[in-house]
């Protein structure tokens, strides 16, 4: 870690965390396989050393939103089942066809641009379909769904696709009882039912993503999706918090304190001198800002721990840095900040600071921007 330590700023990544993580969700999936989403670069983490070590730990397939992801794990080399769902018109799929990925349908559009990219490419495409069963978002209206089942069907027939998956997403997982959740899980039945009376033989059926494959069982059928709890982070701490379920944050965002100086009582710190120092005091400086994925509303709310301590964001965090208020301890420079991380030295969490900024901690850590290197630990797993 010497190499390091002269950096502004560090996102550490445990993959060994994270390989103890998929494991710990795959004893929960019970017989269903575990699809491990490295969509937006592994919410942050660094998508092809996330990928690598989920597959070490025994995740059989891979998934991402868009396209270009998809076909940039298979460009860094990795293999077995890789899935895809998030497509606009003209999208690549002759390359995402040729590239083996399985690729999600929701409408006749994707479905007759696909059939023709399969067509040009003499490779029969891997489609799974998406139901829409309640979360309103991308998937195929109930009752839209007997014409793309009908088509797609007619395409396997001819040989240029292959229906390997039907799948839907949860609109509420998060939210124990919510009456949503057996409405979707009662609409999904029916519509895989519709689909395999039609002839539909699909690999698999698949509709649990984080929060349900911590808590909602029936929900696993053939696979399980999780994204936010592979990363050692709660999908809601309604639900319980990681350690409830076994699972250990993965990232570790700090930087080098940048400058300490004193200053007197009375003195603004930042943009609009929303904070004021109320007694002479010292300040350290953080080189993070909003441009590296520090949330603005965080200012003056978010923790930071410095020389063992809990300090708070002092004024706005501005583009590149923001301030702390060391209440006149002596810190020196090039000590390290830590924003959040795992809580094994007392530092936050990322949830407290998606508490501070009034969002999710899905976003803190996906939002962690490229100025921040990815510093990956334990890339080759223990014994190998």
């Amino acid at each position: 870690m010497n190499e390091t330590a002269s950096l502004r700023a560090r996102a550490e990544i445990d993959l060994a965390a994270l390989r103890a993580n998929v494991r710990a969700l795959r004893a929960r999936a019970g017989a269903a396989q575990l699809m491990a989403v490295v969509k937006a670069d592994a919410y942050g983490h660094g998508a092809v050393p996330c990928a690598r070590a989920a597959l070490e730990a025994g995740a059989t397939w891979l998934g991402t939103a868009t396209p270009q992801e998809a076909l940039a794990l298979r460009a860094a080399g990795l293999g077995g089942r890789v899935m895809c769902w998030l497509w606009t018109p003209g999208g690549p799929w002759r390359e995402a066809i040729e590239a083996d990925i399985d690729v999600s349908v929701s409408g006749m559009w994707a479905l007759r641009e696909v059939v023709a990219a399969a067509t040009e490419a003499g490779i029969p495409a891997r489609v799974q379909l998406k139901a829409d069963t309640g979360l309103g978002r991308n998937g195929c209206q109930p009752a839209d769904w007997p014409e793309l089942v009908a088509a797609a069907r007619s395409a396997e027939e001819a040989g240029t696709v292959r229906i390997t998956g039907l799948w839907s997403h949860f609109a509420c997982a998060d939210e124990p009882g919510h009456p949503s959740i057996a409405a979707q899980l009662n609409a999904f039945r029916d519509m895989v039912a519709y689909a395999e009376k039609a002839g539909v033989d699909p690999e698999v059926r698949h509709m649990a993503n984080s929060p349900a494959t911590l808590t909602i069982p029936e929900a696993h059928f053939d696979l399980v999706r999780p994204g936010i709890a592979m990363y050692g982070i709660s999908p809601s701490l309604e639900l319980g918090t990681p350690a409830d379920f076994g699972l250990r944050p993965v990232m570790t965002l700090s930087a080098s304190i940048a400058l300490v100086k004193q200053v007197r009582a009375g003195h603004g710190i930042s943009y609009g001198h929303h904070y004021t120092t109320s007694a002479e005091t010292t300040l350290g400086l953080v080189p993070l800002g909003y441009a590296d994925g520090i949330p603005r509303h965080a200012s003056g709310r978010a923790p930071v721990l410095v020389g063992g301590v809990w300090r708070r964001i002092a004024g706005r965090v501005a583009m590149d840095q923001f301030v702390v208020d060391l209440d006149g301890d002596r810190i020196e420079v090039g000590s390290e900040a830590v924003l959040f991380g795992p809580g094994d030295r007392g530092e936050p969490g990322a949830e407290d600071w998606a508490q501070a900024a009034d969002t999710i901690a899905y976003e803190i850590v996906t939002r962690i921007g490229s100025r921040v290197p990815r510093v990956h630990l334990h890339a080759t797993p223990a014994g190998s």
